[in-house]
C-alpha cells in the first residue's frame, strides 16, 4: 500500500479532524464504483452484492441512462426487502429503483473524516461516493477505513475497544429467524453459538444468488435453512493488538471480522474508533 504523502505533512494531528484529500490523497479515487441501471431487476443486484460486499465498493450505484446516480443498494437494502417478499418471483419481477437507498451519501475530498463517520452513523449505512478526475464517482467505504488505521499511531489495543453483545443463531435455525436477528440486533453478522463460525449478509446473499440458479424448486427464501449455507470464520487472535495491526489482519481478510477473547471487532469498529482523539496521524 502506497503512503498518503499529505497524511504525513499533518503528522501528530487528530484523523477525525483531517479531510479526506489530507487522509486519503490521490488515493481516495483510485477505485471505480460499481454501477447498475435502475431498471434491472434486483436478482442482478443480489448477484453483484455478493461479489462487492465487504470491499472497497461494498454497496450497488444505481444511476439512470444518461448515468447520473439515483441511490444505492447493499446487502441491508436486500435482506430487507427478502423479509417484506420472500419469493422467487420478487427477485425477477423487481426494479432496483423501487427498493434503492434514495439518500445517496456524496462527499467532497474537503469532507472532514468525522462529518463522513456522522453521516454513516445517521444513514447506518457506511458507505458515500465521491467524484473522481475521469467524470465517474469512486467509494469511500468502512473497509477503506483500514487503510487510515494502518498509518496511525495510538496506545488504542484490541482490549481498549468497546464490548458488544454477541448475537449467536443456531444450525438449525432458518433463514428468516436469522435475518430477523439481524435487523432486530442492527448487526451483519452473526455468531454460530459454541464456535468461531459467523454468517453475513454477503454469505446469505450468496446462497440466495445460487438458489435462484439452482433450486427452481424453492419458492420461499425465508425457510433455507441455515445449515445448507457456508459460513465463514471468525480470525481469532491471542495477542492484544494495537489498532494499527489491527486493521493490517483486517484488511488482508475476505470477511473481515477478529475476536479477541470477548470482544468482535470488524471494519465499522475501526470505523467508530478513528473519531477518538487518541487516533493521530503518523507512524
Amino acid at each position: 500500500m502506497e503512503d498518503y504523502e499529505k497524511m504525513e505533512s499533518v503528522d501528530g494531528s487528530s484523523v477525525s479532524e483531517l479531510t479526506l484529500e489530507e487522509i486519503f490523497g490521490d488515493e481516495l479515487t483510485n477505485t471505480p464504483c460499481a454501477y447498475l441501471n435502475k431498471d434491472r431487476e434486483m436478482w442482478v443486484a443480489t448477484e453483484m452484492c455478493v461479489q462487492y460486499l465487504e470491499s472497497n465498493i461494498d454497496s450497488i450505484v444505481i444511476r439512470d441512462a444518461e448515468f447520473k446516480p439515483l441511490g444505492i443498494v447493499g446487502g441491508y437494502d436486500l435482506a430487507y426487502q427478502i423479509r417484506k417478499n420472500p419469493t422467487r418471483d420478487f427477485q425477477y419481477d423487481t426494479k432496483v429503483e423501487q427498493i434503492m437507498f434514495k439518500e445517496l451519501p456524496i462527499v467532497k475530498k474537503e469532507t472532514k473524516l468525522r462529518e463522513l463517520i456522522k453521516k454513516w452513523k445517521e444513514s447506518r449505512r457506511a458507505f458515500a461516493i465521491t467524484s473522481n478526475r475521469f467524470g465517474g464517482y469512486s467509494p469511500v467505504s468502512a473497509r477503506k477505513m483500514l487503510e487510515i488505521g494502518i498509518k496511525c499511531k495510538t496506545g488504542i489495543t484490541a482490549s481498549s475497544l468497546p464490548k458488544k453483545k454477541i448475537v449467536t443463531f443456531e444450525l438449525d435455525d432458518s433463514l428468516g429467524k436469522v435475518l430477523d436477528l439481524m435487523f432486530e440486533h442492527k448487526t451483519r453478522k452473526l455468531l454460530l453459538e459454541y464456535s468461531n463460525q459467523f454468517i453475513s449478509d454477503r454469505l446469505i446473499l450468496g446462497e440466495i444468488s445460487r438458489m435462484l440458479k439452482f433450486q427452481p424448486d424453492v419458492e420461499n427464501l425465508l425457510e433455507i435453512p441455515i445449515s445448507q449455507i457456508e459460513l465463514g470464520e471468525v480470525r481469532v487472535i491471542k495477542e492484544d493488538l494495537t489498532l494499527n495491526r489491527l486493521c493490517s489482519k483486517l484488511y488482508r481478510m475476505d470477511h473481515p471480522y477478529i475476536f479477541y477473547k470477548d470482544i468482535a471487532i470488524s471494519p465499522w469498529d475501526v470505523t467508530v474508533t478513528l473519531l477518538s482523539e487518541k487516533v493521530q496521524v503518523g507512524e
